[in-house]
């Protein structure tokens, strides 16, 4: 559970930098705690959501309507540190039909926003010219958060307990490390059909080279080593280890974007799987007229019977909205996709399909159509409606239609 009784050693941490700041010497050290404190902010953010879900397979159908409320505090700067609190808490204030992972509710589909309260993100933070640090519960994405994420897309998000570094090496090269010691997972705060945190060692690394502008090249290696949990099997612990290297590129030629990856990975850690595997992208878009346009292609190859998995992404973001792939087959998936967006007075439309097959076996999985519409009222208040319509081919997966209502507020 993210709760401080169970993070001694993010909150002694905490402390040992408070004593540190102390022993500057106390000429003029409560002026400058007071001016921080003053210096400070606080932001309140209300996202309230109806989620619904029609799953072939499943006599009932999912209603969740959930409000996640956060409270975040963070201090002003004291010779470069900077420290930062977040609470949230998810409440079901409507209906409650859905299998939120751990209410027991399996006769509904998945909804994956349990209920509860917890600390989302609690560090301490330094920062200088060329580098910065922080330590402590915090949101890690990492480019487009294909291998790690926040998954701010589910009501509880998912943090991590660690330190990371950033270090401008020269204007154009950046350096990027993390090393996390526990995975606060979207399933908590209490452990349900799946762990609500993972703890293990896990290291992330990106180099990030702008080599001319518009033009970015990125090169990462993400180790990734869950430890198991005797009241979980392997596939749900252990088996998500993994060791992944590869490198990117992102640029603008005149209206066209470009977006090209590759990366190998194997497994890692006490994983009992025994593989290596392959992911490729490319993504093209640009603008005609006032519309935008792109087309991508996107695998996670297979590798003696067992898929490219990347279970620390934000997931939503990719594959489509409906997240019938979650979990990458054994035999691996393709993403052919096409998407279109534009502005209807201050309503901005999208709408992406997807072609989804094996990678391995070449088996038609099925398609989808993702349409979405956002407006923007005001600087405080944002509304969303959105769909997902999974259409199966054969039987591997099932026909699956979902629907969100979003309302956030910000202050």
């Amino acid at each position: 559970m993210k709760s401080l009784r169970n993070d001694g050693r993010i909150l002694n941490g905490l402390l040992l930098a408070c004593c540190a700041m102390n022993s500057w010497g106390a000429d003029g050290i409560t002026t400058s705690v007071v001016d921080a404190v003053k210096a400070g902010k606080v932001a309140l953010d209300f996202r309230y959501r109806f989620e619904g879900v029609d799953q072939d397979g499943i006599d009932k159908d999912a209603e969740a309507s959930t409000l996640r409320s956060r409270i975040t505090a963070e201090s002003g700067s004291l010779h470069g540190f900077t420290v930062l609190g977040e609470v949230d808490n998810i409440t079901v204030v409507g209906s409650d039909k859905y299998n939120s992972t751990e209410n027991g509710k399996t006769r509904y589909p998945v909804v994956a926003d349990p209920k509860g309260t917890e600390v989302n993100q609690v560090y301490l933070k330094y920062s200088a010219d060329a580098a910065s640090g922080i330590y402590g519960r915090q949101r890690i994405n990492y480019s487009n958060q294909r291998f790690v994420g926040g998954v701010a897309w589910r009501q509880n998000e998912q943090t991590f307990d660690g330190f990371r570094a950033n270090w401008q090496v020269v204007d154009s090269v950046s350096l990027d490390y993390s090393y996390t010691y526990r995975v606060h997972r979207i399933f908590g705060p209490d452990d349900g059909t799946f762990p609500a945190e993972w703890d293990g060692d896990n290291h992330f690394a990106y180099l990030d080279w702008k080599v001319a502008e518009g033009h970015n090249i990125g090169v990462f290696g993400y180790y990734i080593d869950v430890d198991s949990q005797h009241s979980y099997p392997a596939a749900k612990t252990v088996n998500n280890s993994s060791e992944s290297w590869g490198v990117e590129y992102m640029g603008t030629f005149s209206a066209v974007n470009l977006r090209a990856a590759w990366a190998s990975q194997q497994d890692a850690g006490d994983s009992e799987l025994n593989y290596e595997a392959n992911y490729y992208l490319l993504e093209v878009g640009g603008k005609i007229a006032d519309i935008g346009v792109k087309a991508g292609y996107e695998v996670l190859a297979a590798g003696d019977g067992t898929g490219f998995a990347t279970p620390l992404a934000t997931l939503h973001k990719f594959q489509g909205w409906a997240d019938k792939f979650l979990t990458t087959p054994d035999d691996g998936v393709e993403d052919l996709y096409l998407g279109v967006d534009a502005a209807l007075g201050p309503v901005r439309l999208a709408a992406v399909y997807h072609d989804f097959q094996a990678e391995d076996s070449g088996e038609d999985f099925g398609s989808e159509i993702d349409l979405a519409a956002t407006w923007p009222i005001n600087e405080h208040f944002t509304t969303e409606l959105k769909f997902a319509g999974f259409s199966a081919d054969g039987d591997r997966y099932t026909d699956t239609d979902k629907l969100w209502l979003t309302l956030q507020f910000r202050i």
